[in-house]
This record gives structure tokens, sequence and C-alpha cells, in this order.
């Protein structure tokens, strides 16, 4: 048996401070991070679906360690590398400042409570795991292998080991560019695990903007004449989804992103209430733009109650 299956957050196999270490409610400094009993680290974290190995990040809310009865949403975002350490970003310094924003956001009762899991890229193997198809010219298509990861195995362990709420309407998938892109398509396949989707800047264009496809054109039912009563369809869950792009990305990915707000709502995502689409005035494609607005990607999908 997995030892973590067997284990609470008291002794976590995760690398980091002390859990009766002293409190942080919201580190400055990305060093501090070592001494912050809500940072943990899994290294080297490996999967039957994969080649490659990962650490895994996780960012606990201050009431998980001071309300021990609570159970809490869980937020995985790829790209872990990016999300909270300066030291191990893709541009060194620049991260999303993800646990600042969800830190503050919380402690003002603007969101609830939450766990950030970073589930970090496998380097030059990204194109490829964060892709849903196979582009005829840049390869890919593991995106499937990569969810079934998440899916099968990460998730399973982490609510075993930590106290998760495990339900769909509490659990969050989301990344930006390929991650985006990735988030979008694994929610579409998983809906009875994914409720909630943070899609920015997704790289529609990939493979001939084949997302478009999946997820296809409003489906039309016909009634056969002899059934007079038939039978109800049941209705699939229809994850609550953030979608941005910003102006400063290209003309063609604005109007990718757009299509792609227009086929959601086609397809019954209500503009306002189930999706949000936002343009992003001069933003760009980096950390620190996606950073910018990450408050607004939790207030939409993690609302205090």
């Amino acid at each position: 048996m997995n030892p973590l299956h067997t284990l609470n957050l008291g002794t976590l196999p995760f690398e980091g401070a002390p859990l009766d270490s002293p409190h942080h409610a919201a580190d400055t400094d990305q060093y501090a991070l070592d001494e912050n009993p809500r940072y943990r680290i899994l290294r080297g974290f490996a999967s039957r679906y994969l080649t490659d190995t990962r650490d895994v990040r996780i960012y606990l809310p201050e009431a998980y360690l001071s309300d021990p009865t609570r159970n809490f949403p869980v937020f995985y975002l790829h790209d872990g590398q990016n999300l909270f350490d300066g030291r191990t970003s893709y541009m060194p310094g620049h991260t999303w400042r993800a646990h600042l924003t969800a830190d503050r956001l919380t402690a003002e009762g603007r969101i609830e409570p939450i766990i950030l899991v970073g589930v970090d890229n496998a380097g030059d193997r990204r194109m490829a795991e964060y892709t849903p198809t196979r582009d005829p010219e840049y390869g890919g298509g593991e995106g499937p292998l990569y969810g079934r990861m998440i899916v099968d195995e990460l998730k399973p362990i982490l609510d075993t080991t930590l106290r998760t709420l495990r339900d769909a309407p509490n659990t969050a998938l989301g990344g930006s560019s390929l991650g985006g892109l990735l988030s979008l398509f694994l929610g579409l396949q998983y809906p009875n695990v994914f409720g909630k989707l943070a899609v920015l800047s997704p790289s529609v264009w990939w493979d001939h903007r084949s997302i478009l496809h999946t997820i296809g054109a409003p489906r039309r039912f016909s009634i056969p004449r002899f059934a007079s009563n038939p039978p109800a369809e049941p209705t699939p869950p229809r994850a609550r989804i953030w979608l941005d792009m910003g102006t400063a990305e290209g003309l063609r990915h604005l109007r990718d992103c757009d299509v792609l707000a227009r086929r959601l709502s086609t397809r019954g995502w209500l503009p306002g209430q189930e999706l949000s689409y936002t343009r992003f005035p001069d933003a760009v494609h980096n950390e620190d733009a996606w950073a910018d607005r990450f408050g607004q990607v939790l207030a939409f999908l993690f609302p205090a109650h």
C-alpha cells in the first residue's frame, strides 16, 4: 500500500517546515516559503501513465491548521514551478503569486479558503503532456494520459491524505497557454471530477483549433414519432468556467478566444453566470499578467458564501 494513504497532515512525507513552526499568514519574501508550514512539496511524483516524474506543490489555507475539523475545496493548477516560488519559475522571480493572492482574498472574506495544488510540468515534455491531440507539425497529444495521472492517481492520494472536499463542485482545474487549453479539454472529459475551470490565455490554435471541434455544435435530439413520452436524457454537469485573453497577446489568439467563448455559449454556458470571459487590455502572455488577474479568477470560481 502506498504509505500516503495511511497518513494524516501531521506525518505527511512532503518537504516543508514543521507544522508547529511559527505562523505565516502571507509571506512577502519568496524564501519565506521554506519556513511556511502551509507550503508542502511532494518530490518526484511518479505515474504509470507518463514517463517523467514531477514535484507537486501544495499550499494550504490558514484555516487548515486552525480548524482541524474542516474540509476544503481544491484547485489543481498546471506549471507548478511558476505558481509560488520565484526560484523555480520559468522567468526567475516572476510567479503567479498564487499563495499570496489566495491568502489576501481569504483574509478579506472575498473567497472561501482553498487548497492550492501546483503540479510541475515535465520541462522538455511539457508540450507533449499539455496537448489533448496530436498536431501534425508539433506532435504532442499526451494530454489524456496526463489527465488520467491527475484523476486516477494524484487526486485519490490527496483526497485520502488531506482534508479535501472531493466532489466536482469543490474541485477546480486551471492553467495558462497550453495549460489553459488542457484544463478546458480535461474539464469537458471529466465533468464529474472538475466542476470549476480556469482557462487563461488558452492556446486555441493547437492542432488546427481542434478544441473547437471537441466542444462541438449544439446537440439536436430527434424524437421518434411513436414515443409519446420519450425518456428524459440526463443532463451532464456543466463546469463553471473562467476564460480570458490579453489584448496584447496577438490578434489571432484574441479572435480564437472570442470564437471559443461563443462556442461555449451556444453549448449552454450562460455568460456572466457559468461562464466569465474577459479581455484584459494591454495584457501580454506571461506570468506577471496571469498573476495580476489571478485574484479575479479565484473570486469567480470560489466566491465566499
